[in-house]
């Protein structure tokens, strides 16, 4: 009788990189693609319409609001229903939505309300998707190798949306805007069919809950119950909405001026984006011990670029800002969801990242708006001084939480099941055996 040959791995593929892992990565790359053309797609569209600056700001709020509006929901219902049906139905939703704004824009009848509708459609969408997506990555991979992976993972979305925004735009030029967004549709349609695939069998089965406010209630005794989980949230709630600000009203503004316009703003964005591939990279390897500690202490350069363009500096050196800053996020990044993936329970997971999300984008479209008024109450230097003084100050604040400091990696991860927060000296610290080797949120 002849044994049958040892199944080998599909070449290059690594062993942690399992078929979920796999099918993922791959649709987030696609649509990663597809969204940072459309992106620039949807503002020039509304400019061909006739639409201003104005304008162009009101269809991108009208993305936001109901991102913020129903992220709470879709985490619920994403650890509620199988998570990637959850995602399926949302990807088909954005690819309707960007096909009707496509072919609006194609026929040149586009009116402001009907794109300002499309855009919330989209942010609807993404608002059930973020949650779910979060959730079926953070539960399909090794613990032991979970830093890995979610390095690679980021690696492919940073380099997506690099390559997506410098195709788009090539694209909007020689073909127009109607067929970037054309385009995609059909990513998200891909998307979708790739994550229809995905394999949930392995995934604990969920008991059923007494009703969407009582999920909403566990997810937030979950979230609150962790002082490093909320204190690092609310620490971007305001570091996010600041950089957003600085980086949308005031880098163009101080580009224009001072720096010789759009292409070196552009080269000084690029230069981020090179920065996150490189901190994907050495996250790859590096595995830091006290995870947290070193994601937020990689925070504190976030306020370079806002004090770069407070005095402005010259070009070589605000280049060199944003590719420091890119690095640094990625290790933030990477640190961030190894921790999500290590300390809260996976049927909890989609809540968590909800709350986690919610937190992130709230006070974006806020800071936005007060941008301007704030140039014109304090001048545009003191505004930037005072974004870059707040991130090192809730940053600074965030060091002070000793769970923040104190929460270290484990060598050996099992799915958690409790809910009991784990503080320094506790269940955490008390499994680190010693210095990790150095190798890979």
């Amino acid at each position: 009788m002849t044994t049958p040959p040892a199944p080998r791995l599909r070449p290059g593929r690594p062993a942690w990189a399992g078929r979920n892992y796999t099918l993922l990565t791959t649709a987030a790359v696609v649509t990663g693609l597809g969204n940072a053309g459309a992106l620039i797609a949807a503002a020039f569209a509304v400019l061909e319409a006739g639409g201003d600056g104005g304008d162009v700001g009101l269809v991108a709020a009208a993305r936001t609001l109901p991102l913020v509006v129903f992220l709470l929901i879709g985490g619920a219902l994403a650890d509620r229903l199988p998570r990637h049906r959850v995602m399926v139905a949302a990807n088909s939703l954005n690819c309707v939505s960007q096909a009707a704004f496509a072919v609006l824009v194609l026929s040149g009848e586009a009116r402001l309300w009907q794109m300002a509708v499309l855009s919330a459609l989209g942010g609807t969408g993404q608002a059930f998707f973020a949650p779910a997506a979060e959730g079926m990555l953070l539960s399909s991979v090794d613990g032991e190798q979970a830093a890995r992976a979610f390095a690679l993972f980021r690696m492919g979305m940073n380099g997506a949306q690099i390559g997506g925004a410098a195709l788009g735009g090539a694209l909007i030029a020689v073909v127009g805007p109607g067929w970037v967004l054309a385009v995609d549709a059909a990513a998200f349609a891909i998307a979708g069919a790739l994550r229809a695939l995905l394999d949930v069998g392995a995934v604990p089965r969920r008991e059923p809950g007494g009703g969407m406010l009582q999920d909403l209630r566990e997810g937030w005794r979950e979230f609150t119950g962790r002082p490093w989980l909320w204190s690092i949230v609310v620490q971007f709630s305001v570091v996010n909405a600041v950089v957003g600000a600085a980086e949308a009203v005031f880098g163009p503004l101080v580009a224009e001026e001072h720096l010789g316009g759009a292409r070196p703003w552009g080269l000084a964005l690029a230069a981020f984006g090179v920065g996150t591939l490189l901190g994907g990279l050495l996250m790859m390897r590096w595995r830091p011990r006290r995870l947290l500690l070193a994601g937020s202490l990689c925070v504190l350069p976030l306020a370079l670029p806002s004090a770069a363009l407070a005095v402005p500096v010259p070009v070589p050196a605000l280049v060199a800002v944003m590719f420091l800053v890119g690095v640094s996020m990625e290790v933030f990044g990477v640190s961030w969801m190894t921790a999500l993936r290590q300390e809260i329970p996976e049927d909890k997971l989609s809540r968590v990242s909800a709350y986690d999300w919610f937190g992130s984008v709230a006070m974006l479209p806020l800071a936005t708006a007060l941008a301007g008024p704030a140039e014109q109450a304090f001048g545009r230097s003191a505004s930037l001084w005072g974004c870059a003084a707040l991130i090192l100050a809730l940053t600074l604040a965030v060091l002070t939480v000793p769970d923040v400091r104190g929460l270290r990696r484990r060598e050996t991860t099992t799915p958690v099941t409790g809910t009991t927060p784990v503080t320094e000296g506790g269940p955490v610290a008390a499994t680190d055996a010693g210095p990790e080797p150095v190798s890979p949120r």
